[in-house]
């Protein structure tokens, strides 16, 4: 089920905003300020709290990227998912982005395991902090760095009119085999262009609004699985593999909802 109002031409106010300060800052200015985001992201979204030092939060990346656009990059989680003790949300910073917090991830305990792999996007090198809160409140955090450029910027060429039409169209399999009490691996695949808000347009030179999934929730037989809010940081044609336990045959759910407000709807049966 596909639902989509008619588009709007402005794009969020903070991403409006964002965009006039990467305009009066562009990246040479932001790299001399590389080392200071952390400490200002973590005031900001981490107020007088302590973030532990955790090696148990694994991140995979490659050191140095081809192209900004299209990062492959994974987080796992080493940490026990019962009822009692689980890790119920992951956020991701790509701390010199023109909009760092990247995307955060909210799981159960039927997730099995706090882990996702996707695309994300890097304008210029930078680090990657990747936050971890307990469901009893303890935080943790580790990181790496990639170099990579260009990711948020730049021109965008092809056919805005196609690119918006096909916009979430989704599929959905098992990523491995259907494991019952046990982790089963999935893989979505949405196509979305992703837009920033900061690329231009290569035949109108004009930029193009902002326009991105910002809302993923996952269910298993009506039981939430993971959901995430994402922001401009995600690649194009987001692809997000995650986890669940599924306790018996059943129907893995879908639905997203983009910044223009459409929504959309996959479901697949497995186990059967």
């Amino acid at each position: 089920m596909n639902t989509r109002p008619q588009r709007s031409t402005c794009p969020y106010v903070f991403l409006s905003l964002m965009v006039l300060a990467w305009l009066a800052c562009p990246p040479t200015a932001s790299a001399q300020a590389a080392d200071a985001p952390w400490a200002a992201l973590q005031q900001s979204y981490f107020p007088g709290k302590q973030l532990e030092q955790a090696s148990f939060i694994r991140l995979t990346a490659p050191a140095r990227a081809a192209s900004g656009d299209q990062v492959p990059f994974a987080f796992s989680i080493d940490h026990p998912m019962t009822a009692r003790q689980y890790i119920k949300s992951v956020t991701v910073f790509v701390d010199a982005n023109p909009v760092p917090l990247t995307a955060v991830f909210r799981f159960r305990p039927e997730s099995g395991k706090a882990e996702v792999a996707t695309r994300i996007r890097f304008e210029s090198d930078s680090p990657v902090h990747v936050v971890a809160e307990s469901n009893d409140g303890r935080l943790y955090v580790n990181s790496l760095t990639v170099k990579a450029s260009g990711g948020c910027g730049g021109t965008i060429p092809g056919d805005n009119a196609q690119a918006l039409a096909e916009a979430g169209k989704m599929k959905i399999a098992l990523d491995g085999p259907f494991r019952r009490g046990e982790l089963t691996k999935a893989r979505l695949l949405i196509r979305h262009p992703m837009y920033t808000g900061l690329q231009r347009d290569l035949a109108t030179h004009g930029f193009r609004p902002a326009f991105f999934i910002d809302k993923i929730d996952i269910t298993y037989d009506g039981k939430p699985v993971m959901t995430a809010d994402m922001s401009i940081g995600i690649s194009e044609n987001p692809s997000i593999g995650f986890g669940f336990v599924p306790s018996r045959a059943g129907t893995l759910q879908v639905l997203i909802r983009d910044s223009d407000g459409a929504s959309f709807r996959q479901a697949i049966d497995v186990g059967c």
